[in-house]
């Protein structure tokens, strides 16, 4: 069985759809980011930027956002990985500088392409994903003849990209995307979770943020504050079918569903 990483969301942003406006004091952030770590979390991923539906934030403004939390847990807790969320290179630079291993570009590099070009001169993990369109993306009901094959031509021309830059191919990980990234429609963020090992097959790790998104809304269309048992489900169906990462804002509850796979024989 593939080894779990728990990457907990921790978003300093005041219009992200689940926790938005909940961390933009510093020392909320990080008090938040100490609860996750306390619960498990591998990873710590800090974003300045929503990605749906939003306007675009000036790098200047993200910076403000993301970098006073990275380094004030990054130094009080060094030993702890730390994932920025950018699409833009001149914070993933900053990021870098200040404790961040692990970029997530849910752009996948087509946003700002440097940042492909920053990653490598770093040497650090990038996360490409993959989105309908260019993030912040809209929530737009996009219909496929097939989802999978239409993602996989996407990550592997992506990949193509970032080795082209200079990233080494073991700091690459592939996110196929879930809810208004890949359509409002959520049969398509089924599919991806049902034949989930058709991307392990590109060889690289599967990254993976199901947490409280909307296909899990279900036929009551709950709202997000209610979907953490649907969220612990994906999440489960995400590591049997070969996830490595699974993002959350839900560190304990998840990665608990997520240990029970762990145990299972082989």
């Amino acid at each position: 069985m593939q080894k779990l990483q728990i990457v907990g969301a921790l978003n300093v942003t005041p219009d992200s759809f689940y926790d938005g406006g909940k961390y933009l004091d510093v020392a909320a952030a990080v008090e938040r980011g100490a609860v996750m770590i306390a619960d498990g979390a591998d990873v710590i991923e800090i974003g300045g930027q929503s990605s749906v539906s939003a306007p675009l934030v000036p790098a200047h403004e993200e910076l403000q956002r993301v970098i006073p939390v990275l380094t004030a847990l990054h130094q009080k807790f060094p030993r702890q990985q730390f994932s920025v969320d950018t699409m833009s290179a001149v914070v993933a630079e900053e990021s870098i500088k200040n404790g961040a291993t692990i970029i997530n570009d849910v752009s996948a590099g087509r946003r700002d392409p440097r940042l492909l070009s920053v990653a490598a001169d770093a040497g650090c993990s990038l996360v490409l994903m993959y989105s309908k369109d260019l993030p912040p993306t809209d929530k737009a009901d996009r219909q496929y003849d097939d989802v999978i094959a239409h993602i996989k031509d996407f990550l592997s021309e992506r990949v193509a990209a970032a080795v082209a830059s200079g990233i080494s191919k073991d700091k690459i990980i592939l996110d196929p995307g879930l809810g208004y990234f890949v359509s409002a429609d959520p049969q398509y963020s089924f599919q991806i979770l049902a034949r989930l090992r058709e991307f392990v097959s590109l060889e690289f790790p599967i990254f993976l943020s199901p947490s409280r998104k909307s296909f899990l809304a279900g036929p009551q269309k709950l709202p997000p504050e209610d979907r953490l048992p649907a969220t612990i489900a994906a999440s489960v169906i995400a590591i049997l079918n070969g996830a490595s990462y699974i993002r959350t804002h839900d560190v304990k509850e998840v990665r608990r569903g997520c240990e029970v796979v762990i145990e299972l024989p082989e």
